[in-house]
């Protein structure tokens, strides 16, 4: 039986980890929601990446062929366009809704591979959707929450996102059975689909959409406020589509090769890789609390600009290692970007209106998938030619190094503002 909004107040919220200010019973329920539709997101998000080492290994495919396939699967985030461009348009409920359903169902069919290129082009199209997911939980929970607790709300939907990945990296040891049990991965994900149920059943629309939507009906076909028309700050979506191409062309390739490099590297098995992945991951959950509290307290910005540049040059450094210090030195990196990220997450949906915040944040996650690609395919073939991880990794991380100044001369300071003051278009709309 589906649970009703009115029981879901029931269930603590991440107990434990509080707000900055008090929650509504409406924004706990929403938050709620949305932490369990990041566990099917996030899953489809990660296991094409857990998995391709294996995969690779099954069929054969080499280290630039394997960074060239997960360019592939990253291009085709451009599907999440038309996804967003509805969800503006449609409103965000129908949207996540839908996502919910069809990503983990078009993921798992990964697990009828008979080739490398039939999981590639499986992922290319199931990993765009749980993207989709992942874009319009974080839209919704900007417009439901207050002034003060929209970088934590996103820091919480993180740690659901960890969970999710998680998920997949428990399943990982999965793949160790034999040379094709990896395909067992793709199956646990189809578990998600309760979620979409749930989610079916109880999730509202957000009050924002609303009162966009009400604002188009009582208006003139032939004239429309400001917030009806309302366009994408062009400044706004370039910077934050560089800051976000230099961010994850270090992120995107220190999380899919740091599985081959334990693997064959360090000789770790599919276990060991995933004890790693889990450990590493907990105190960066951690991390990401404590940053939407620092983030919605004191700023976004001071924090941004300190833990970006440290994290990425910790997590590069332990690719030098082995032993404790390799252990150390990604511990630390991830309580870094862990620490970063509510700030940065929270930037991309703060700083456009609500009818192109869906669209403006489906581009800079585009381009920044797109751009993160090159990354992927640069390192595959300096790899291949013998260069070492250490020496790779130390390089993009010059990447966020540039993305902490950017940020530091650019970006404005989204703390304790509105919305509707932060985009001037919104404060026509009467939120219901």
């Amino acid at each position: 039986m589906a649970l009703r909004v009115s029981q879901i107040h029931k269930i603590p919220v991440l107990r434990g980890f509080r707000a900055s200010e008090p929650l509504t019973l409406r924004q706990r329920n929403v938050l709620w929601l949305l932490w369990l539709a990041c566990l099917p997101a996030s899953f489809v998000n990660t296991v094409f990446t857990q998995t391709a080492t294996y995969a690779a290994a099954e069929f054969d495919v080499s280290e630039r062929g394997q960074g060239f396939a997960a360019a592939i699967v990253r291009w085709g985030v451009v599907i999440a366009l038309p996804f967003a461009f509805s969800a503006d348009r449609f409103g965000r409920r129908k949207m996540i809704v839908a996502m919910s359903w069809l990503a983990p169902i078009v993921a798992s069919l990964g697990a009828l591979s008979p080739s490398f290129g039939f999981l590639v082009v499986t992922q290319t199209i199931g990993r765009p959707l749980g993207i989709s997911l992942s874009i319009f939980i974080i839209v919704f929970a900007t417009e439901e929450m207050g002034t003060n607790t929209r970088a934590w709300a996103l820091s919480v939907l993180a740690v659901g996102s960890g969970v999710g990945a998680g998920s997949a990296v428990g399943a990982l040891p999965l793949a160790g059975i034999s040379d094709s049990s990896w395909r067992y991965v793709y199956v646990v994900g189809l578990m998600w689909l309760v979620v979409a149920f749930v989610l079916t059943h109880s999730l509202p629309e957000t009050e924002r959409f609303l009162a966009l939507q009400h604002q188009q009906q009582v208006e003139s076909p032939t004239h429309h406020s400001a917030a009806v028309s309302a366009h994408i700050h062009r400044d706004r979506l370039w910077l934050q589509i560089a800051v976000a191409v230099l961010t994850n062309i270090f992120v995107a390739t220190a999380s899919v090769f740091q599985i081959r490099y334990l693997k064959d590297v360090r000789d770790y098995s599919a276990s060991l890789v995933a004890v790693f992945t889990i450990i590493t991951a907990i105190p960066a959950s951690i991390g990401l609390v404590i940053g939407g509290r620092i983030a919605d307290r004191q700023g976004r910005k001071k924090l941004a600009v300190i833990t970006i540049p440290l994290g990425a040059i910790l997590i590069a450094t332990s690719y030098g290692f082995g032993g404790f210090m390799m252990w150390f030195t990604a511990i630390l990196g991830g309580i870094c970007l862990g620490l970063a990220y509510p700030a940065m997450a929270v930037f991309r949906s703060e700083l456009f209106p609500t009818a192109k915040r869906n669209i403006a944040s489906a581009i800079i996650t585009t381009a920044s998938l797109i751009g993160g690609s090159f990354g992927l395919v640069g390192a595959g073939l300096l790899l291949d030619r013998d260069v070492s991880y250490a020496t790779v990794m130390m390089s993009l991380a010059m990447g966020p190094v540039l993305v902490a100044l950017l940020v530091f001369l650019r970006y404005p300071e989204t703390a304790h503002r509105k919305l509707e003051e932060l985009n001037p278009e919104d404060s026509l709309l009467q939120i219901l």
